[in-house]
């Protein structure tokens, strides 16, 4: 019987670079490594696997379905050992470390920035990324431990088996448009002349969306210019006659300067149902645990 060889995380590291940067030339670039010594790391890693990883003679990085495994595995194990390095680095008094989080449209473009920066403030040594994605994508970010944390619509995910999730935030949605907007001039809205204009939204729940189509009916498709960003939404319904939702907080701003005005509509949904979700049952480092705290006092304290 052949000895057996324990995998080590530099080389799952080695492999994760490989698949990320396409190439072992722009891998080997990324993590400091020589071309050949990069391609005897992942030898190494097949030879120790007992089967091949990556598909020779392709075009890019084919992985086997083998290799795929090994990559989803991978890539759990370097976020894992990641975390346990941040939670040790963090022990005493958050000198340093790492808080990884995640954060939907609308908690990006209110709550999260004051909650970051107090955090900053308080924290200064600890490294924060704050990746801003749908709460779909959020999701799958966090059960492959590449969050700790985040903070977006929970509509369809409050039940999750594998989450705790705690509200934090709820208001109803408003209908903006441009200062000048024909509907501007309207004596009375109807549901036909708002049908008349194109909808700009984020991607909405399953359930929200039909709320929203028994509120706000038009023809398809509902939303004729979608994006996850509330900022560049914004700035997109300054230059054109669409028609967006949002609550009241994150349009605080572009109201007070006339940048953006509100359409005489009544309240179209809960639109901002937003919370903390984590992975049920984890611990969490002290980092998240300090910043949780935070963003809970934040959120019962309205911007201002």
């Amino acid at each position: 019987m052949s000895e057996q060889h324990p995998m080590d995380l530099k080389s799952l590291r080695h492999f994760a670079a490989l698949v990320e940067h396409q190439g072992f030339i722009r891998a080997g670039e990324a993590i400091g490594l020589s071309q050949p010594a990069l391609s005897r790391s992942i030898q190494t890693l097949e030879h120790r696997l007992g089967c091949a990883l990556i598909v020779r003679g392709g075009k890019g990085v084919e992985l086997t379905p083998q290799g795929q495994l090994v990559l989803a595995h991978a890539k759990r194990l370097l976020a894992g050992s990641t975390a346990l390095k941040n939670a040790l680095r963090q022990f005493n008094d958050l000198e340093d470390g790492e808080l990884l989080i995640g954060a939907g449209p609308f908690p990006a473009a209110d709550l999260l920035p004051r909650v970051l920066g107090e955090f900053n403030r308080r924290y200064p040594g600890v490294r924060v990324r704050l990746d801003i994605q749908h709460w779909n994508a959020l999701r799958r970010q966090l059960l492959a431990e590449e969050l700790e944390l985040f903070v977006a619509d929970i509509r369809e995910l409050e039940g999750d088996p594998l989450l705790q999730v705690q509200p934090l935030q709820q208001e109803p949605s408003l209908l903006f448009c441009r200062p000048g907007h024909p509907l501007c001039s309207e004596p009375e809205l109807t549901r036909e002349r708002l049908a008349d204009y194109p909808l700009a939204s984020f991607r909405l729940p399953g359930s929200i969306e039909q709320i929203l189509r028994r509120t706000l009916p038009r023809p398809e498709p509902m939303i004729s210019l979608e994006c996850d960003n509330l900022d560049v939404l914004k700035r997109l319904v300054m230059q054109c006659d669409a028609l967006s939702i949002a609550s009241r907080s994150t349009l605080t701003t572009e109201l007070a300067n006339g940048q953006l005005v509100l359409l005489d509509w009544p309240a179209l949904m809960p639109g901002t149902s937003f919370g903390l979700v984590t992975r049920l049952h984890r611990p969490l480092s002290p980092a998240a645990s300090a910043f949780i705290e935070m963003l809970q006092a934040a959120a019962q304290t309205p911007a201002g």
